[in-house]
């Protein structure tokens, strides 16, 4: 099983660490939650901070870069976590942040390495796969980085499983299952409640099978020319008096039996001796090359290894070799077969309660997958994993944690079916723990791109900030029902953006001259730094929320008896996708060889 493979972390472990960051949010929650439109009409800097902006950012930002563990500040009497005790105020910046990096997954010690959980799916050692679809061809460096590494770790719980069917929750514009359909012959149902979404994606993957084919036609030249630069470097070793290896020149003649023999397609893998040595396909053959250490080898494909392969007169084959040999044929023909039914988008809203057989007439065992599952849907997709025996293992990324519907949340958000988003876990149910939707709107902010230098639309959140003075001063406006919208984008400077957005919300603008809404501007221009400090307060605890989010997920599995195993695993670079961590789980399988 995965957990002799791998370990496995414990239920009590999970809670332990879901303790420990209840324990640091319950004091610095509050300014998770405080809203930006508010932030001068209720003086939140001076609420709930009490040192200077310019203090909080240099703390900040002199101590992005630190990576190393941190210990955990304990309680005292009078501050915790950077805290004081009776108001809530921040004091301690240093102490705060030290513990919020100490609450943070990366520092919590409860996650699996991406490398040490594709080892253990695949035996204990990682293979290493020449694949012929490159996704940079048509998707962004984003969606690209995202396919390639999650296709590889669902193909891999798939073949541990021994199952082929894949089940993508969310598929909108099916990227990934036409990965997986193409590139590792899974046979994948998309569901998307988009009907927009689904036929995109239908009309996608035609074009990206393809273009598939396409790509694959071209190789065989890249081979030929291959196969030429070898055999000149050759010629040019021989010529400057210098002796290439044994297993080359043999390599060479073989190469110069294989193209008398026919052409390289129709090559088959059987048993052949090179260097004196019997092997057995082109994998075993890539091994031995490669231990000779020749420079040759580097640029050599699959392709190139596999033509070596000697070939035998028909006539002096036995009846037994010849039925061995179709049979191979056959099999090798329907595995490259480009077959429209392996991908098969589908259009059905899902929820926690969703009857999967409803919506897949040829439902069997399957991996259930969601890559950036949108709020309740991310949670869903885990509750359907342990009610359905036929999925036999999961890999869910979430994100748009704002979207989560929260049980104990006042005032409570509705949900369907009664089923909400968050807390999903016993554990956290029974404390009744809520975050609150601003809390869990931070929790989605990019730690690492803003340590970078990608910071926070901190101009556009001031314009709002003070546009709600205005609306409060002047329009009696304690709540604006309507959304303002991207008019920062469209406004060439405070006064016409204060103008604009007078207008979309429907007020009379004309009541403002312009010199009064500069005013304004000049007024609390000095105190924009507050924002920016107050925001980087934010961004700083947003790992913390989402690791309470992410852990729950990770208890709720634990507490489930037909799990087996689970974990949380760093997927992506989160430069390139922030909504880097999947909750990842596998059922007791009774019949595993594993």
């Amino acid at each position: 099983m995965l957990s002799s493979l791998i370990g496995d972390i414990s239920i009590e472990t999970v809670r332990n660490k879901l303790d420990a960051i209840q324990r640091f949010l319950s004091a610095s929650l509050r300014i998770s939650n405080a809203h930006t439109v508010d932030f001068y009409t209720e003086d939140v800097w001076n609420e709930f901070v009490a040192v200077a902006p310019e203090c909080v950012l240099a703390v900040i930002t002199g101590c992005n870069q630190q990576t190393a563990p941190v210990p955990v500040q304990e309680e005292s009497s009078l501050c915790f976590y950077g805290f004081v005790d009776d108001s809530l105020k921040l004091v301690d910046v240093a102490s705060f942040l030290q513990a919020a990096k100490a609450h943070s997954l990366p520092h919590l010690q409860v996650c699996t390495s991406l490398e040490d959980l594709l080892q253990g799916l695949q035996g204990g050692g990682r293979k290493s796969t020449d694949k012929a679809l490159g996704t940079d061809d048509f998707m962004n460096d984003k969606k690209s980085h995202e396919v390639k590494v999650m296709s590889e770790l669902v193909a891999s719980l798939a073949k541990y499983c021994n199952i082929q069917q894949v089940i993508d929750l969310g598929s909108g514009k099916g990227y990934l299952c036409s990965f997986l359909s193409m590139e590792y012959s899974l046979k994948v149902y998309g569901i998307d409640s988009s009907s927009t979404n689904t036929h995109g994606a239908n009309e996608r993957n035609r074009k990206l099978k393809r273009y598939s084919k396409a790509y694959q036609r071209t190789r065989e030249p890249v081979i030929q020319e291959t196969v030429s630069e070898i055999q000149e470097d050759h010629s040019s070793m021989n010529e400057a008096g210098l002796t290439p290896s044994k297993k080359v020149q043999e390599l060479l003649v073989l190469m110069d039996k294989a193209a008398l023999d026919g052409p390289a397609s129709s090559l088959d893998s059987a048993e052949h001796t090179v260097g004196g040595e019997n092997i057995t396909g082109a994998q075993s053959e890539t091994e031995d090359l490669e231990a000779d250490g020749s420079p040759f080898f580097g640029i050599l494909s699959s392709e190139v290894v596999e033509l070596p392969t000697p070939r035998k007169n028909p006539a002096e084959l036995s009846s037994e070799e010849k039925e061995r040999r179709k049979q191979e044929n056959l099999k090798r023909k329907s595995k490259t077969r480009s077959d429209s039914s392996l991908y098969s988008p589908l259009t059905s809203y899902v929820t926690a309660k969703t009857e999967l057989q409803e919506i897949i007439s040829d439902m069997e065992d399957s991996v259930m997958v969601g890559l950036h599952t949108c709020g309740d849907l991310a949670s869903s997709t885990l509750r359907i994993f342990t009610a359905k025996p036929e999925l036999k293992a999961v890999c869910s990324v979430g994100c748009c944690y704002h979207l989560l519907s929260e049980e104990f949340d006042c005032p409570r958000q509705e949900s369907p079916n009664g089923i909400w988003g968050f807390p999903m876990s016993q554990y956290m149910k029974q404390q009744k723990w809520n975050c609150g939707r601003n809390a869990r709107m931070s929790a989605c902010l990019a730690l690492e791109r803003v340590a970078v230098g990608q910071g926070l639309p901190t101009q556009s959140l001031f314009y709002r900030a003070v546009l709600h003075v205005i609306l409060k001063e002047h329009y009696g406006a304690i709540k604006s029902e309507k959304r303002v919208g991207n008019v920062y984008s469209k406004s060439a400077s405070f006064v016409d953006y204060i103008r604009k957005a007078l207008k979309k919300l429907g007020l009379d603008e004309s009541k403002l001259p312009d010199s009064l809404i500069q005013d304004y501007y000049d007024k609390y221009k000095p105190r924009m730094n507050e924002m920016e400090a107050f925001n980087m307060l934010k961004v700083v605890l947003a790992p913390c929320i989402e690791g309470l989010i992410l852990l729950d997920r990770l208890c709720y599995l634990k507490e489930q008896e037909n799990t087996s195993w689970s974990t949380l695993v760093k997927l992506f670079d989160p430069l390139k996708s922030p909504r880097c961590y999947a909750v990842v789980g596998v059922k007791r399988l009774l019949n595993s060889i594993h």
